[in-house]
């Protein structure tokens, strides 16, 4: 499992249907810190969340 799937699927177990906005406040702090790759990582955790591609259904350890 990629890191970002992992995180996305954390977020989600978290905080079910507020997975994806907290990942798009998290990508927002990162932007206005100019961190292009954590950036990147946020993007990609938000892309899996909405797609709902590669959450796993389980605990995420």
């Amino acid at each position: 499992m990629s890191e970002a799937a992992r995180i996305a699927a954390q977020l989600s177990a978290q905080y079910g249907e507020d997975a994806e906005v907290i990942a798009t406040l998290r990508a927002a702090e990162v932007a206005a810190q100019g961190d292009a790759e954590a950036l990147a990582h946020w993007d990609e955790v938000i892309r899996i969340l909405g797609s709902g591609d590669d959450v796993p259904e389980g605990p995420a350890n």
